[in-house]
């Protein structure tokens, strides 16, 4: 596997935009997937899921929740999760970044320059 960390977003929504600009102004060579056009592999929810709990994966402040039925929100489980994302790619909360070693939710500034340090 490359040292080149994986970034999982949209490129219609405005963290993303933050996360990147950030990526590149710092030199952090990064490959990016729109999570809308790429989808996102069941594997990788599976491992992520492994590595911290599916509700910080489940964006449920979005559109496209608040679109979806009661039933399909229903959702309480793991496996359910990684059914709706799947599904619905864009119910990820966004940005993911994937590094060898790390895997980070949403965009903190902070946590970046913490992640990227040794870099």
């Amino acid at each position: 596997m490359s040292d080149v960390a994986t970034f999982y977003g949209l490129k219609t929504c405005d963290t993303c935009r933050k996360a990147r600009r950030w990526l590149e102004a710092n030199g952090i060579d990064y490959l990016y997937r729109d999570v809308r056009a790429d989808g996102v592999a069941e594997a990788d929810l599976i491992s992520w899921c492994n590595q911290i709990d599916w509700q910080t994966l489940l964006n449920r402040k979005s559109t496209t929740w608040r679109q979806l039925s009661e039933r399909e929100q229903a959702v309480n489980d793991t496996a359910g999760a990684i059914r709706l994302i799947l599904a619905h790619p864009t119910l990820l909360k966004r940005p993911v970044l994937v590094t060898p070693n790390t895997l980070q939710v949403g965009f903190r500034e902070a946590d970046y320059a913490r992640l990227f340090a040794d870099a």
